[in-house]
């Protein structure tokens, strides 16, 4: 019997960095009401808060949820208020030298698009972010920028010559993710293990690139049960199936 049900954020619970829409939240306290749930991404904190946090019923169980920002190197449970339990970010120097590389390796891609929205550099304590279009790009610009990864893939593999001791994944629909080497979605599963004391077999996970390359594969690599989804309304048949199947 599963114990708990992990969870991407973006492309599986809501749309790139949008709510959650007004049927997926109820279903999420749903499901909390039934087993135990946690959301790992890449994302920081207040991206969660914004996300979904601020849309859940009042009498959702929170202490049933676990928040595992940046791939669980930050993690987050409710107890009269939410509180971070733990958190293993970059030190400065660290932060300057990805900053750096991820620099020179879109110059040398020449993928610099003519517009952006906010940002494109996001420092989330424990992983630097690089979203190509900025941090507020609509999501339909989003979705035509890179739908075959082939840009950000060209960007990753200089990164790796650049970046010795750090994990380099693709996020969401423009993002390129930077962590320590090691920190992906396998080692938020293991973080989960440890400070839940639930196996890894009791564990099922869903996300919306469970594919080689894609920033869910490592859970599947992890060895939990994997579902995998195109969108937030295949999720949602996903849940469904799950709180009328351990009612």
């Amino acid at each position: 019997m599963k114990q708990l049900m992990v969870f991407d954020l973006d492309g599986t619970l809501a749309q790139s960095k949008s709510a959650v829409d007004e049927e997926m939240a109820p279903l999420l306290a749903a499901l909390l009401s039934v087993m135990q749930v946690a959301i790992i991404s890449g994302g920081s904190w207040p991206q969660f808060e914004k996300q979904v946090l601020h849309y859940l019923p009042a009498a959702a169980p929170l202490h049933r949820l676990s928040i595992l920002p940046t791939c669980g190197t930050q993690f987050y449970q409710y107890d009269n208020g939410w509180k971070q339990r733990y958190a293993e970010n970059f030190t400065p120097a660290e932060k300057k030298t990805i900053i750096a590389a991820l620099q020179q390796a879109v110059a040398e891609t020449g993928f610099t698009p003519e517009k952006t929205w906010g940002e494109q550099i996001e420092d989330r304590g424990s992983q630097i972010t690089w979203s190509a279009l900025g941090q507020e790009a609509p999501p339909e610009e989003k979705k035509t920028w890179d739908p075959g990864f082939s840009k950000r893939k060209q960007i990753r593999q200089i990164l790796d010559t650049l970046l010795s001791g750090y994990a380099v994944n693709l996020g969401g629909m423009t993002s390129v993710d930077i962590t320590r080497s090691g920190i992906d979605k396998a080692y938020g599963i293991r973080k989960l293990r440890d400070t839940l004391g639930i196996s890894i077999e009791e564990m099922l996970f869903v996300g919306d690139a469970l594919f080689e390359g894609g920033n869910d594969y490592p859970a599947k690599q992890a060895g939990v049960a994997c579902i995998a989804v195109r969108d937030p309304e295949e999720t949602k048949r996903v849940v469904e199936t799950a709180i009328a199947f351990l009612k």
